[in-house]
């Protein structure tokens, strides 16, 4: 086990870096375009130009690798993404930077996975949980220090934005470096919406409005605290503060819809989300505490929906078909984080910057009544016979490839020869 741990330590340090530059500059730009004065909805199209290009990436970094190789490709993608940090802080243009968002987009995605890859690898049976665990845990503590970094700098130089290049570059370092052969080729994603919506009608409503709620806050929350006369630090505090509460969110929330209906769960979750945003709409409060005791309530609800929704569509999935069915869920939240932002844009700018939180009510509202009708239509699974809970990390885009490293997936050949000895006994 430890000497397992140690052949990945390199690449869990370089997940790290690349999450800390992805913290730091996914809330860098529109702290910035907002003391610059951009429009509301240029911003939000920074959120949608991100999503597209992570979505693309999921979709063609697997023949890119094939094509020049894992060590190539990342490489090829780290730098780009360090060329772009430092871009973005020499060429202050929102036209400009909504094209190269979308580039950043594509190659996380790329990155991201070749790291997952070659962390299954490495992964052993006895270690896979241990290693998916940590890799969780990593992205986790990089986004949201990354995040912080805002508010150790002036986000109107282009020191932040040097700062980001320079992590990205060390998060170059550790995978370059490594001696460990190549893993082997990306899985190909393949997305069927009418199978996944046969198999959990709610899961395909409800990803798509969860990707549309938390898209339109991890894009536009910093041009909303900005609006709002927030600082620099209280904006990097309300941010991080929504993610942790959604992390810490996530266990009590996994075993509850061990035990209950998980559309029951949903929609309860989901309706105390709308209710946060609803009070932080109506009543603005002017006391920072208060805002962030609302925003935590708010981040601890959205930010456990997902994996409860992923977790109710297996319930009803075969065995073997956990990667199918996640990966493509996992496809149409990045379509939700694509549609959030560029519906929450506009609005904001013609209502407010409170009218952020009437988006995320909207969506949450929607969730709850359609979870709720679905329960009517078919009756939940008994609770030994629902798929195993799993966290995932909220605030962060997971690739498909990170489903394989899950002990899930492992798990699934034989869950599936079990249950075929079952129907033949």
């Amino acid at each position: 086990m430890r000497n397992n741990l140690i052949s990945v330590f390199a690449l869990l340090m370089g997940t790290l870096f690349l999450f800390l530059g992805n913290g730091l500059h996914g809330l860098l730009l529109p702290m910035r375009g907002a003391f610059e004065g951009y429009e509301t909805t240029m911003l939000g199209l920074l959120g949608t130009s991100w999503a597209s290009g992570f979505v693309l990436g999921c979709l063609m970094a697997p023949t890119i690798v094939k094509r020049i190789g894992h060590v190539r490709a990342f490489s090829g993608f780290a730098s780009l993404i360090a060329i772009i940090a430092l871009l973005t802080g020499m060429l202050v243009d929102p036209f400009w930077w909504i094209v190269l968002r979308a580039v950043t987009g594509f190659s996380i995605a790329g990155t991201s996975m070749i790291i997952e890859s070659w962390l299954n690898e490495r992964a052993t049976n006895e270690s896979r949980g241990l290693i998916f665990s940590l890799y969780i845990a990593i992205t986790l503590v990089g986004t949201v220090g990354g995040q912080m970094t805002v508010a150790l700098g002036d986000v109107t130089t282009p020191m932040l934005f040097m700062f980001a290049g320079i992590l990205y570059c060390f998060a170059m370092l550790p995978t370059t470096l490594s001696t460990a052969a190549s893993p082997q080729p990306l899985k190909q994603v393949r997305l069927d919406i009418p199978a996944l919506f046969r198999t959990s009608p709610v899961a395909c409503v409800g990803i798509v409005l969860i990707g549309i709620a938390n898209g339109a806050f991890g894009t536009l929350g910093a041009v909303f605290g900005a609006n709002a006369g927030l600082s620099s630090s209280t904006i990097a505090i309300m941010m991080s503060v929504a993610i942790f509460a959604g992390a810490v969110m996530q266990l009590p929330a996994g075993r509850m819809s061990d035990r209950i209906d998980r559309r029951i769960v949903l929609a309860a979750l989901s309706a105390i989300a709308a209710g946060a945003g609803l009070s932080l709409f109506v009543f603005q409060p002017a006391s920072v505490t208060v805002l962030l005791v609302l925003t935590a309530l708010y981040g601890a609800m959205a930010n456990a929906l997902y994996p409860i929704a992923v977790s109710h569509a297996n319930d009803f999935a075969s065995p073997e078909d956990f990667v199918k069915v996640s990966g493509g869920l996992l496809l149409l939240y990045g379509v939700g984080t694509i549609i959030g932002p560029t519906l929450g844009g506009p609005i904001m700018s013609a209502v407010g910057p409170y009218a952020l939180f009437m988006v995320t009510c909207s969506a949450h509202i929607l969730i709850t009544a359609y979870a709720i009708f679905r329960s009517r239509r078919r009756a939940a699974l008994p609770a030994e016979m629902r798929d195993a809970y799993t966290t995932i990390n909220p605030g962060t885009m997971m690739t498909p490839e990170s489903l394989q490293l899950s002990p899930r997936a492992l798990a699934q050949p034989q869950a599936a020869d079990e249950q075929s000895e079952e129907k033949t006994a």
